[in-house]
């Protein structure tokens, strides 16, 4: 689980064929947004 404070797990993201590391943001001003899964109550 994370708390308040801690630090974001390296996540990946696939951008244009490009892999992007959250680590590889670091030192800039970043939104991640996490939503449920769609179609859930959620």
């Amino acid at each position: 689980m994370i708390n308040i404070g801690d630090a974001a797990p390296d996540v990946f993201l696939e951008l244009n064929g490009r892999t992007i590391k959250l680590s590889d943001l670091r030192g800039k001003n970043v939104v991640f947004y996490f939503y449920s899964k769609d179609m859930t109550s959620g």
